[in-house]
Order: structure tokens, then C-alpha cells, then sequence
């Protein structure tokens, strides 16, 4: 078996940091401008420290300029396809055609990757993608395992493919949506997506011999939320994922947490290295129990083991955890008072978890004191206030900055 890459997202350089702490052994990230998510928080020097960063630990970065871009961002494509080639990413992720034929005129020396936007379903559509310059196909998320076997089975041996196996799925055809476009004038091909289709919308019945007589239909207080669909997880097919020998497992969410994308990536390290460890004792579900804490939408396969699975949408539409949530992040560790940011409202009592980096389970333990940041006095609880708000806590466990802890709600 060949032990696959998980690649992890990285909406800015301590998002990446935490990323790699927490096991990914590469991360995709992009600044805002040229990439598909133009709220991310990463800028050029921020690139340049998460590559240096990256390559100093033996890790990777792929840079994404995926969007489909109008013939006037083409200035600013080239003047970046410039940086990459003094920068040294370990690959570009892109869609577009034209990038290509930029990306590999003026930064040769980078290898080119395809991004799911441009929706790769056949073993022919590689082939073009390969035959024009590129290395990796990120398959897109509408395929079953069949067709992915049969893509892998029969592509050239030195082109790589990826999948996606966890994050957020797209109501259209591998993101590629105008929806938002049109509703409200951000277009998602361009990075700026209002996620219309998580929108919640009143929908009205009209019955045909009372013509003007409008009906509400109504699923909830909240609305009907007809697009929005569950997120993708994959962890329990990790077995047949690996045994395909795809190159790369890809968990979308550049605009999600750190604590996120701590407790997701994790728990797919452990997951690939104890099947690679020992495949005949495999169990998905202690990983999906993981997995469940940190999800604010419902879960589904998609189409990986059945193409005409209906189980993909979130008709609810809200995103919320009634479970867990962000406690906070490791900022000084001492065995009688730990500094942490906090990231929600803590006080004496709450059961937290440390989210231990190589380890599945989380260490347990309840608050039995809080001290002032500034007067270092005994306190019963505090709530965040300004950004990068600090208290003191006791943590009966060594650990060490960057650290994540979730929050056991009460």
C-alpha cells in the first residue's frame, strides 16, 4: 500500500502552523485575490513565511490561483506566476486554461495541479489536463469510487490524482456556481461567494384556481434551506481510498478555525496511519465519533459509494453544534498556570479537552481555577472581549503552544 498525503487548508500562516502540528503533511493556500476565497487571511509575505516555514519541517505548500479569471486580472496573474518562481511553492492549484499556459510560461519550474473547479469525471479529461503540463488531477467530488478506480487504474503512471474526503460540498457542479453571482453580484468563480445556497428562502405554493393566493411552505422558524448540503466525510472509506493508491487526501475549509482544522486533521492522521499500521483491525467509527464533535452540519458520503444517493442535503440550514465548541489555543505552558487565548466564554466548571497532536482522544479535564491575565488573581470566568483576549488556567497535562481546546458546552 502506498501511504497517501493528507493535505489540509490553510486561510492564513497560523492556520498552517496548526495544520502541520496537528499532522497534515501539506496545505493548500492562496492569497485572496487570485484564489477561491477572497476573505482568506493571507497575503505575499504571508506566503512567503508559510512556504519557508513549510519547507524548514520537511512539509509542503500548494498555492492556489483557481479562479476563472477575466481577461483584465491576467496582469496581476503574471506578475504572480513571477513571485511563485522566486518563492518556490510546491505546486499551483488552477482551472483556468489560460493560467495554465501563464503558470508555465513564467513559472516553469512549478508544478501545475488542477483543481476540482474544472470538474475532471473521465480518465480523457486527465489526459488533456496531463498532456498540457499538468501533474496532479484533483478529481472532482462528483464521481463514485468505481469511476475513480477506473480513472487511477488507467491513467499515466506518473500523473498523480487527489480527492476530496471531508469539508463542505458545493449545491453545483464542483463549485462552479453562479448562483451567488447572480443573487448578489459576488461571483463565486471569482473567490467572493455569499453562499446563496446555505441562504434560507420562503417558499410559496400557488394553488392554480386561486391564482395570486400565495400559500407559505415552511419547514421550520428558520425557513427552507432547498441548496444547502450536508458536508462530505470519508473517513470510514478510508480503506478502499487507500487501497486505490490515490496520491492525495484533500479536507476543504481555508475560511474555517484553527480548532477546526485541528480536530479534523487529526483525526484523518490517525485514521490513515493505524489503517496503515494495522488494515485488518481498522474501525471508522471511533473516528467518526471525533468527527461528530466538531460538525455543525449533517454528514453523507455523497457519491462516493452510490451515485444515486439522495442523502446530501441540509434542509435544516443552520450551522451550529449543540456540543462542542472553540475553547481556546496554548499560548505558554506552565505546569500551574498555562496562558490561553480564549476563543469562547470559559469559567470554573466547564469540561474542556486538549486536542493532543498524534493522538486521537483528547485528554479530559475540568477548570478548577482561572486567573486575571494582567492581576493574576483568582477569577470565576471570563468572556472574549478584544481579539487575542488571554487568561491563565491550570492544565493537569503538558502541553505546548499552538495547542487546541475545545470547550464542552453545559
Amino acid at each position: 500500500m502506498k501511504k497517501p498525503e493528507l493535505l489540509a487548508p490553510a486561510g492564513s500562516y497560523e492556520k498552517a502552523k496548526t495544520a502541520f502540528l496537528y499532522g497534515a503533511d501539506a496545505i493548500y493556500c492562496g492569497t485572496s485575490s487570485l484564489s477561491l476565497r477572497t476573505r482568506a487571511d493571507m497575503e505575499n509575505e504571508d506566503l512567503v513565511q508559510t512556504i519557508k516555514y513549510a519547507h524548514e519541517i520537511g512539509k509542503k505548500v500548494y498555492v492556489t490561483i483557481n479562479i476563472f479569471a477575466f481577461d483584465d486580472k491576467y496582469e496581476e496573474i503574471i506578475e504572480m506566476a513571477k513571485t511563485l518562481e522566486e518563492i518556490k511553492p510546491d505546486a499551483v492549484i488552477v482551472a483556468d486554461g489560460g493560467i495554465v499556459e501563464i503558470m508555465k510560461q513564467y513559472a516553469p519550474s512549478i508544478p501545475i495541479h488542477i483543481s476540482t473547479q474544472a470538474n475532471i469525471v473521465s480518465l480523457n479529461s486527465a489526459n488533456f489536463w496531463y498532456k498540457n503540463g499538468a501533474k496532479r488531477m484533483i478529481l472532482a467530488r462528483e464521481l463514485s469510487k468505481e469511476q475513480i478506480k477506473h480513472i487511477v487504474e488507467n491513467k499515466p503512471k506518473d500523473m498523480e490524482t487527489e480527492i476530496f474526503v471531508h469539508g463542505a460540498i458545493c449545491f453545483s457542479y464542483s463549485g462552479r456556481c453562479f448562483l451567488s453571482d447572480f443573487l448578489s453580484k459576488r461571483s463565486a468563480n471569482l473567490g467572493d461567494c455569499s453562499q446563496s445556497c446555505r441562504w434560507s428562502y420562503n417558499l410559496y405554493a400557488e394553488e392554480k384556481n386561486t391564482p395570486g393566493e400565495m400559500m407559505p411552505i415552511e419547514e421550520n422558524e428558520y425557513g427552507t434551506s432547498i441548496f444547502s448540503s450536508k458536508d462530505l466525510c470519508l473517513v470510514k472509506e478510508l480503506p478502499e481510498i487507500i487501497n486505490m493508491g490515490i496520491d492525495s487526501l484533500k479536507i476543504e475549509g481555508r475560511l474555517k478555525t484553527e480548532y477546526y482544522i485541528a480536530s479534523i486533521v487529526s483525526c484523518y492522521r490517525a485514521a490513515i496511519d493505524d489503517y496503515m499500521k494495522d488494515s485488518k483491525n481498522f474501525d471508522g467509527e471511533k473516528y467518526l465519533q471525533e468527527l461528530n464533535k466538531v460538525r455543525t452540519r449533517g454528514l453523507t458520503t455523497f457519491y462516493f459509494n452510490d451515485r444515486t444517493n439522495q442523502d446530501i442535503q441540509e434542509y435544516g440550514g443552520r450551522q451550529y453544534n449543540e456540543q462542542y465548541e472553540f475553547g481556546g489555543k496554548v499560548i505558554k505552558y506552565t505546569p500551574e498556570k498555562t496562558t490561553i487565548e480564549i476563543r469562547n466564554k470559559l469559567q470554573v466548571g466547564d469540561t474542556l479537552e486538549l486536542l493532543i497532536p498524534s493522538k486521537l482522544e483528547p485528554s479530559i479535564f475540568k477548570i478548577d481555577e482561572l486567573w486575571d491575565i494582567e492581576t493574576d488573581e483568582p477569577i470565576e470566568a471570563v468572556s472574549p472581549g478584544v481579539k487575542g483576549q488571554q487568561v491563565k488556567i491550570h492544565i493537569p497535562e503538558y502541553c505546548e503552544e499552538g495547542w487546541i481546546i475545545r470547550r464542552k458546552k453545559q
